[in-house]
């Protein structure tokens, strides 16, 4: 996200709770002002409740301030769970108005007291309440929804629990109005209830978060998010962690050992963006290690010769199956530097822990060093016209057309010779290689100054 959209963010968030605290104000002074002046212990109840708001509200803006800070060397992982904390603190004085409210409606029900005065702007400032109730409410929820905000959220589900409590007080005026004295304490009693409800799940929900509880459906999202990346990735480990709305993965996935450094880090970036798409905003940290189960024998024998750091290179494994075991051959291939006596020590390293491996009877290794870079030296023209004719008159006898592509490089070994040539679309991949195998042989005999052949085939 741009850092100006997250000023946007946070410029929106701030107003939403300024508002909140002006509202919350405004109902303070009118349930507790009415309340006080009729003696309706519901109205008052609601009153007290309110001014828990006024305080819930101010401390979700400072909230919503700390949280929106970047993340620094002290909280890699962002300022987001102030919102958290905010949250139970709201939580707390939703249940200590909660005691109030009750204490004063037993003490009233126990008293025997008399109803409250019924007036008309009683039943306004109810009607006054819901509307104001409903309006931020409603502004809260769509801000929780839009910056998936714990401060934001718990607002919304204190001034639903507001208007419950709102709805309450209406009902325990009517009841009065209908001849029932006891029945404003008993709505106060209703408004205590709701508050004590809405408390408790406000602490079970920003206490979870806090404690890095996983929910699990967030979990398994992104477990199967993972899977369908593809078969080849077996997940190892899934670590999830939440902050405010946001989600923090650390990932550990095996891969087949045989894949490159950019195999691995493309398989990476898939995980994550797989997992992006299923948790929004989430910040994904994947590690990939080579896989150790579930192998075959050419991927296990590959393993552990690229365990060994200084191999380079491991090729032509060949796997000779003999009743009741294998031979297993294999080119290992070293710095051209390493002197033949740790090359060898590596080698048989490697040789131990294959013939390890159930039904292996024997392991030989051929040892070789990487080829260093060869320098290009100048063409010799007319050279290079002659062999490039012999070239073509080859390839063409051979396969029965021209090459596709010819180019001769002159090194300081002698010559390079690549080459692309068409083979038949039916072909197979094995016909293809004997093909080229073929062709390289018989261009290296008969080519003078023939270092080296590549050829590419292709339909």
């Amino acid at each position: 996200m741009a850092r100006g959209d997250e000023s946007g963010e946070l410029l929106s968030q701030r107003r939403t709770t300024l508002l909140s605290v002006a509202a919350a104000g405004l109902l303070v002074v009118l349930k507790l002002g009415v309340g006080l002046a009729t003696g309706s212990l519901a109205l008052i109840s609601a009153g007290i409740e309110s001014s828990g708001d006024v305080i819930a509200a101010t401390l979700t803006f400072f909230a919503v301030r700390l949280g929106g800070r970047p993340a620094d060397p002290g909280h890699p992982y962002g300022h987001r769970r102030a919102e958290n904390l905010g949250a139970l603190g709201e939580s707390a004085i939703l249940l200590a108005g909660g005691v109030i409210v009750t204490v004063e409606a037993v003490s009233h029900l126990a008293s025997g007291r008399r109803a409250p005065a019924l007036h008309w702007y009683l039943f306004a400032v109810i009607a006054i309440a819901v509307v104001v109730d409903v309006s931020r409410m409603t502004v809260s929820r769509a801000g929780a929804r839009r910056y998936n905000s714990p401060a934001l959220r718990s607002n919304a589900f204190h001034f639903a629990g507001d208007l419950a409590g709102s709805l309450a007080v209406l009902a325990g005026l009517l009841s009065v109005e209908a001849g029932l004295s006891q029945g404003d304490s008993i709505a106060a009693l209703l408004v205590a209830a709701i508050i004590f409800a809405f408390a408790i799940r406000l602490i079970a929900e920003n206490a979870n978060v806090l404690m890095d509880r996983t929910p699990t459906q967030a979990r398994g999202a992104a477990e199967r998010a993972i899977a369908d990346v593809g078969a080849d990735i077996e997940l190892r480990r899934l670590r999830l962690r939440e902050s405010a709305g946001r989600y923090f993965a650390d990932v550990v996935v095996s891969v087949p050992p045989g894949q490159a450094v950019v195999e691995g880090h493309q398989a990476a970036d898939l995980i994550e963006s797989a997992v992006e798409q299923v948790l929004p905003g989430s910040d994904v940290v994947v590690h990939v290690e080579p896989r150790r189960r579930g192998l075959d024998l050419r991927d296990r024998v590959l393993a552990a010769a690229l365990a060994e750091p200084l191999v380079k290179e491991a090729h032509d494994i060949m796997i000779f199956e003999q009743p009741g075991s294998v031979s297993v051959s294999l080119h290992l291939k070293f710095p051209a530097d390493l002197d033949l006596r740790d090359a060898h020590e590596i080698a048989e390293r490697v040789e131990r822990q294959i013939a390890e491996r159930p039904g292996v009877a024997d392991v030989q290794t051929h040892l070789e060093p990487l080829e260093r870079p060869l320098r290009a030296r100048p063409p010799d023209e007319t050279a290079d016209l002659q062999a490039a004719r012999e070239i073509e008159r080859l390839v063409r006898e051979r396969t029965g057309s021209a090459p596709r592509k010819l180019r001769l490089l002159s090194t300081d070994a002698g010559r390079v010779l690549f080459l692309t040539v068409v083979v038949e679309p039916g072909a197979s991949l094995t016909m293809a290689h004997a093909l080229a195998g073929e062709l390289e042989d018989e261009l290296r005999r008969r080519v003078d100054g023939i270092a080296d052949v590549v050829v590419h085939t292709e339909p």
